[in-house]
């Protein structure tokens, strides 16, 4: 994939890394054992380490250590055994500390690498620099008075994983490619839910841009807090553009923070951008080194479920699915779980990777579900797939009634009953329907006989139409040949 902006002073091309916050699935907090719950009210989930209330020490939660670990794994990267929590000093109403516990200098995870399955069937590897351990802060909330800002503590304290790739992104649809791998990868550890829309995942995008044919890096910028793929994609768009367009003018970019507006569809200065001295790191006090062993690295790893690569070669190996077809699915575990399920019932992973790929997403998002609480089991999915491949009902009626389906829950067979949808196998009755349509129409025939072979069609659905749709299509087609040639 190659993304080139076209300036007035030549081609340019688009470097970009991004930075993944991803929340920890834990029961507490990183350093304190207060609730991490989403939802509940402002400030019923704060501790006094939270609040930094004065002598209050924080205590390192060991679940939140082997969750990170358990994602390095997951990234092929590499654990270290020994790693340092330490304080990045800044003030903000929202951080009653003044300062974030981090890791900086030596964070548990170092070097992996995640491999992105491209459109034209090529893969692509991303390097990942670091994955490191940090406390969130907690939300400031403007638009509860006009006059003042009130601060909610309930995410200070939460543990976040900050995952951060190398600058080796391309495009703004690589970008978005790694994001959902990622975000796939650690719903399959369980390490993180992936919410973005809760806020459980985040993303901060460093973009620059340099002349095709440079090697050089040029100043970033840094996008903060981007919580859907596609503000993700479009930020990256506008801000290469801007940034290409200002070196055309003669101007320079400057390293600063900025903010991405959705409603207008572009970035702006949030505020210039910090150098790591800036934030005075420095080894938190009140926090030992994490030490871990070999063994319980390895304890670890051997706890690992099967991850989308390797679920992917499977499906392709076991299933005989072609590896677009496995990619689709192994995007969300939940969805190959329910795929696996319903080829249990039909025994046709073809056609039980089509109806899953296809109709069921368009499905549930008429019915306003997700596949977690899909009102059709995959029992009854594949239930109607043995209808389709026994020639019980027609593809058309299948997809009429997996819609009932989504709406009520109801199973296959008695909506196929009530609605009358079992499809005519008998040749007796099909033969009648098709010399019915042959008598009945001599001047489609003859420009069938003429040569044009499309009126074909025009034949099937006279038939379909005579008989409600039931008929097998394909012995319709099969006589109407036989007979418009014969």
């Amino acid at each position: 994939m190659s993304y080139i902006i076209e300036g007035k002073t030549g081609d340019w091309e688009v470097v970009i890394g991004l930075e993944i916050h991803a929340q920890i699935i834990s029961q507490s907090k990183l350093f304190s054992g207060a609730a991490t719950a989403f939802g509940a009210g402002p400030n019923t989930q704060v501790s006094l380490v939270d609040a930094a209330m004065p002598g209050m020490l924080p205590v390192i939660n060991e679940e939140c250590v082997r969750q990170a670990v358990k994602t390095g794994l997951g990234l092929k990267a590499k654990i270290n055994l020994h790693s340092v929590f330490e304080r990045k000093n800044y003030f903000y109403a929202d951080l009653p500390q003044g300062y974030q516990i981090s890791q900086y200098a030596e964070p548990v995870v170092g070097e992996g690498t995640v491999v992105l399955d491209m459109p034209d069937g090529g893969s692509r590897e991303i390097g990942i620099e670091r994955l490191h351990m940090e406390q969130d802060a907690g939300k400031s909330m403007h638009d509860q008075d006009p006059k003042r800002t009130f601060v909610d503590l309930n995410r200070s304290g939460v543990a976040l994983m900050e995952i951060v790739s190398k600058p080796d992104l391309r495009t703004p649809e690589e970008a978005g490619i790694y994001l959902r791998k990622v975000r796939s990868i650690v719903r399959y550890l369980g390490t993180c839910d992936g919410n973005m829309e809760e806020g459980s995942m985040r993303a901060d995008v460093n973009v620059s841009v340099r002349k095709t044919g440079e090697t050089e890096l040029r100043t970033r910028t840094e996008i903060k807090n981007l919580n859907s793929v596609r503000f993700v994609m479009k930020a990256i768009e506008h801000e290469a553009q801007r940034q290409v367009q200002a070196y055309d003018n003669g101007e320079e970019v400057v390293q600063e923070t900025r903010l991405y507006d959705s409603q207008k569809g572009e970035t702006r200065s949030m505020r210039s951008k910090e150098f790591a001295h800036d934030y005075r790191y420095f080894p938190d006090p009140d926090l030992l080194p994490v030490e871990l062993t070999e063994d319980e690295v390895e304890a670890i790893r051997a706890s690992l479920p099967e991850l989308p690569d390797e679920t992917k070669q499977r499906l392709m190996d076991d299933f005989g699915l072609t590896p677009y077809d496995a990619g689709v699915l192994v995007a969300e575990k939940e969805t190959v779980a329910f795929f696996e399920a319903v080829v249990e019932e039909c025994g046709d992973p073809k056609l039980a990777a089509n109806w899953v790929i296809n109709q069921m997403p368009r499905e549930l998002k008429r019915s306003g579900k997700s596949i977690e609480n899909s009102p059709v089991s995959p029992q009854n999915f594949g239930k109607l797939l043995n209808f389709v491949l026994n020639d019980t009902v027609s593809t058309s009626a299948a997809n009429t009634v997996i819609g009932i389906m989504y709406v009520d829950g109801d199973d296959p067979v008695a909506i196929i009953k009530d609605k009358g949808l079992e499809q005519i196998t008998d040749s007796g009755e099909i033969e009648a329907a098709v010399d019915q349509v042959i008598a009945g129409n001599p001047d489609q025939v003859a420009d069938f006989q003429g040569g044009n072979e499309k009126a074909i069609g025009w034949f099937v659905g006279q038939v379909m139409k005579s008989t409600g749709g039931k008929a097998n299509p394909k012995m319709v087609n099969e006589l109407l040949r036989t007979k418009l040639k014969g």
